[in-house]
């Protein structure tokens, strides 16, 4: 059965496309050439908070939210099963974490927090998987139910708490941060030196050797964990198979109800973990509402990426870095932006042009002109275009990547136990 299993489902994903895998060293190059951009645009502009250890630390923690909930999302739609409801998994992880974090500790709230979102998670594949109902509706009524469920729960347990309402939790004990001394300090002095490249290199580094939380590693871990279990374990292949074509893996003797219940549990839980982390990590507390559509973002990091974890958590720190820019000097960075993005769009000009594709390339070439005079006509941006940052991003990168996006074939589709005979 395996041999027959890994033929099937290690080619499936091939059809979809021919594409060539970048190699580490093509990455590592497009890694420079990025950084080479935005050492540019800091030296134009004069905006060097722009890759500042403590710009590179914040995008980091605003980051791994996003991204456990796109990694929730990819072991769902990888068996088959759209998980919409990752806000509200992530609303109840906010407030089991905090619930459990103020009276027996963080740690205790951290796996509180995933338990309340893989509750979720097994309430969406109970509606989805054996009710067989569309995956988007039931999607939705979690995220309704998990805020009435958190609204109500507060009023009876935070409400009578010292220190908390019925809109927030007492405060909750930080988990313990790593700091590595003295190439800490030895980063952030380099960084200050703002010189081309190097003190952009030294702020990126210094971001991820300071103050970095516990669960911050932990998070990082998850992602090359979750590409060893579904790419390398024959238990990721069989639940792959679910969600490219679930009669054929029933076929073969997959049990893909079996399957997609762990994908959609462990999708719930991640988002749960991503709760946790916003309520003790981020804040040290709960608030109503404090997700702030994260969940949402994290699904579009996920397509962004592809459906895969690299490129999911490409797409976290894009969105994670947008949305910090407004908390770190947030006019003037968001102003840099509109360089950068000016600057993009010449490049892709002349990538349409190479490839004579003559419309496209005057479109870009037509928004870069606008986006330089805004940047030479203007000193700041308006504070409303800061806060709407991450999400005027969110946009952009899905229609600029939707092209393409290959999603795994059976994602989102109703199946039936034994519709195949």
């Amino acid at each position: 059965m395996s041999t027959s299993t890994v033929s099937m489902a290690s080619t499936a994903p091939k059809k979809g496309g021919g594409r060539r895998k970048l190699s580490l060293p093509v990455i590592m190059l497009i890694i420079a050439g990025a950084l080479a951009l935005f050492s540019l645009v800091r030296v134009i502009s004069g905006a060097n908070d722009l890759t500042s250890v403590g710009q590179v630390s914040g995008a980091l923690q605003l980051a791994v939210p996003i991204g456990l909930a796109g990694l929730g999302g990819l072991w769902a739609e990888r068996a088959g099963v759209v998980n919409i409801g990752l806000e509200g998994m992530m609303v109840l992880g906010t407030w089991f974490g905090a619930w459990a974090g103020y009276q027996w500790g963080p740690w205790t709230g951290v796996l509180l927090g995933v338990v309340g979102g893989a509750l979720g998670g097994l309430l969406h594949a109970i509606i989805t998987v054996t009710f067989n109902v569309n995956h988007i509706v039931s999607g939705v009524a979690i995220n309704i139910l998990a805020v009435g469920v958190t609204r109500y729960l507060s009023n009876f347990t935070f409400a009578e708490a010292e220190g908390g309402s019925s809109k927030q939790s007492p405060r909750i004990d930080q988990i313990t941060d790593i700091t590595i001394p003295g190439l800490s300090d030895w980063l952030v002095d380099l960084q200050a030196r703002h010189w081309f490249f190097i003190s952009d290199l030294a702020g990126v580094l210094g971001g991820l050797v300071t103050n970095l939380s516990l669960l911050t590693v932990v998070a990082i871990l998850l992602v090359p964990g979750t590409w060893w279990v579904l790419w390398r374990t024959s238990f990721g292949l069989r639940l792959r198979s679910c969600g490219e074509n679930p009669v054929a893996a029933e076929s073969l003797g997959v049990n893909v109800y079996k399957y997609k219940y762990i994908a959609v549990v462990v999708s719930g839980g991640l988002a749960g973990l991503a709760g946790a982390f916003l309520a003790i990590v981020a804040t040290g507390i709960y608030q109503e509402g404090q997700t702030g559509g994260r969940g949402y973002i994290g699904l579009a990091a996920m397509i962004f990426g592809n459906w895969m974890p690299g490129g999911m958590a490409l797409g976290a720190g894009l969105f994670g870095f947008t949305d910090s820019l407004k908390l770190r000097g947030g006019a003037e960075n968001v102003h840099a932006m509109l360089l950068l993005l000016a600057i993009l769009l010449v490049l892709v000009m002349i990538w349409q042009l190479y490839k004579k594709k003559y419309v496209p390339a005057v479109i870009s070439a037509a928004v870069s002109a606008l986006l330089f005079a805004w940047y030479a006509l203007t000193n700041e941006v308006p504070s409303q275009f800061v806060d709407a940052a991450p999400y005027v991003t969110t946009l952009l990168v899905l229609a600029l990547s939707a092209q393409r996006l290959r999603m795994p074939k059976a994602d989102g589709m109703p199946y039936r136990k034994g519709q195949g005979k």
